[in-house]
């Protein structure tokens, strides 16, 4: 099977697909937040370093797992802000303390927008420190 084939079956897929960077503690930590208290519904999870061929599908339509995550969603891909901005707002009383309170905060794009840039700088200085690259895909760096 293809991986142009395996990336359309994905993009014309039901089901919301949240890509993030496993290597990111806080990437990480969120991914986890939102797969077991968030209860939202028809969601997968991809730790894009894992998924590394599809990661350069994207990459190659400009969505850069460096510049923020991934959400594809009713044949939609959103990025950075505004794929969290999208998954905060689809969140509904979550069971965990600290996803409520990041609901609360990336519900308004505004916000989202506004704090995204510290979040991004916060995931390359995280990365940095454990020694990993920031961009596991590039234009150099592509994975079929």
């Amino acid at each position: 099977m293809s991986v142009h084939y395996l990336y359309q079956k994905i993009i014309m897929s039901n089901q919301n697909i949240f890509i993030y960077d496993g290597e990111c503690p806080f990437c990480n930590h969120f991914a986890q937040l939102l797969e077991l208290k968030s209860n939202l519904q028809c969601f997968e999870i991809l730790d894009g370093r894992k998924n590394l061929a599809l990661l350069s599908q994207l990459h190659n339509q400009g969505y850069d797992l460096n510049k923020g995550a991934i959400l594809i969603r009713n044949e939609k891909i959103m990025h950075g802000a505004d794929a969290i901005n999208c998954i905060c707002s689809e969140i509904q009383d979550p069971s965990d303390a600290l996803l409520e309170l990041l609901r609360i905060i990336f519900t308004s794009n505004k916000r989202a927008n506004l704090l995204f840039p510290f979040l991004l700088w916060g995931r390359r200085l995280s990365l940095t420190l454990k020694g990993k690259v920031w961009q596991p895909v590039s234009e150099n760096n592509q994975f079929y």
